[in-house]
């Protein structure tokens, strides 16, 4: 017993030393609180599909302490969007604002998806003509029906 129980201590030690650093919370809930849904809106510039206040990139824990800081400073949650905005561009935002800059990021998937329509009827009705059965000339008819007639005989 005591053979298989300093084996799994050792593992049980070996794991918690790699256990990371616990990130300090605010001593004020509340600005913890619009921290967070600041950077909820946020996208993170290394990962691209999270959020800063999810991804784990320097960049994200250095963009989350400058939102924290500017809003100890007391400036507005638009204001701190906006100089993110500003500093990045509009791909920083998980919901950019719809204006000419971002008509093909709102209305792209839709061109996409109504290309792919077309695409896909022009084949159906492609497809649909090369099935048809073909027009026999009058010549294969005669043969056509001499072979009938030498079957059925």
């Amino acid at each position: 017993m005591a053979k298989f129980l300093l084996p799994l201590l050792l593992a049980l030690a070996a794991s918690l030393s790699h256990a990371g650093e616990a990130v300090p919370a605010a001593a004020d809930p509340v600005l913890e609180a619009r921290m967070a849904r600041i950077t909820a809106e946020l996208r993170c510039l290394v990962c691209q599909n999270q959020t800063i206040a999810d991804s784990q990139s320097g960049l994200a824990t250095d963009l989350r302490q400058q939102v924290r800081e500017m809003l100890q400073r007391g400036d507005s949650e638009q204001q701190i969007i906006e100089f993110m905005t500003a500093r990045y561009g509009d791909f920083v935002r998980y919901r950019p604002p719809l204006k000419p800059t971002t008509w093909l990021l709102w209305g792209g998937p839709f061109v996409l998806l109504a290309g792919g329509l077309a695409a896909l009827i022009a084949f159906l009705r492609r497809r649909a003509k090369e099935i048809a059965a073909p027009e026999l000339s009058e010549e294969e008819r005669r043969r056509a029906a001499a072979l009938l007639d030498q079957s059925n005989s």
